[in-house]
């Protein structure tokens, strides 16, 4: 009897053990693709403005893009799009997008190329059960021109490269969509990763964030 017993209760408690587990992960939203393309970079603490800008836009695979809408009299149009930029650990902090022009996204994107582009720290999974919109919980805000690369450039190539490693299913979709390789020519960011408002963060800072780091080494130095 006690065998039993001492064998019902390891089963038991692997059951509750699972079920620690499952009730956990239920909380982290996000992380849609495989963990083999995706391994998560903590979270920069919220005071270094521009570390945490680079790394959501690095660690997240989705978004709202918002382009013109030129037959809806002007109104901003947003649309949930997938993106990447860059291979994994090496991003670029610039969105790259794989867009079909049977899109009213892209359409409006070649005759009007005014973009923003909006992404949260709460599909990466690190929010817990904050709301999305609580300070605390990052978002970053890209705004600039949406451009479509030529399809035979350098950076086009590195775009799709990288887009096809985030996002394996691009490879197969309808090569009769007319889908092509995007970009967001970055002109001003808008980053709430804490409270008391947007973080200044320049279009420079945010490119070339170690040499940001390097010239603030150097003031502090002198």
């Amino acid at each position: 009897m006690r065998t039993k017993a001492r064998s019902f209760l390891r089963s038991l408690s692997l059951v509750i053990a699972a079920g620690c587990i499952l009730q956990a992960t239920s909380h982290v939203h996000g992380r849609p693709l495989p963990l083999d393309s995706l391994v998560l970079n903590p979270k920069p603490d919220p005071k270094d403005a521009i570390a945490t800008a680079r790394w959501l836009v690095s660690e997240n695979s989705w978004g709202v893009l918002n382009t013109i809408a030129d037959d809806l009299g002007g109104a901003p149009f947003g649309n949930v799009v997938s993106f990447c930029d860059g291979p994994p650990n090496e991003g670029t902090g610039i969105p790259y997008f794989y867009l079909t022009t049977l899109d009213p996204t892209a359409q409006y994107a070649l005759k009007d190329e005014r973009a923003s582009f909006t992404t949260s720290e709460y599909p990466v999974g690190t929010c817990g059960n904050r709301d999305p919109e609580n300070p605390t919980c990052a978002k970053i805000t890209l705004t600039g021109k949406l451009k479509m690369l030529n399809g035979n450039s350098e950076e086009a190539e590195f775009a799709q490269k990288s887009l096809f490693s985030r996002h394996p299913e691009m490879k197969d979709w309808p090569k009769d969509h007319d889908f092509r390789v995007f970009k967001l020519d970055i002109q001003n960011i808008f980053l709430i990763d804490w409270f008391g408002g947007p973080k200044p963060i320049t279009l420079d800072e945010y490119l070339h964030p170690n040499r940001s780091r390097s010239r603030s080494t150097l003031e502090l130095s002198h």
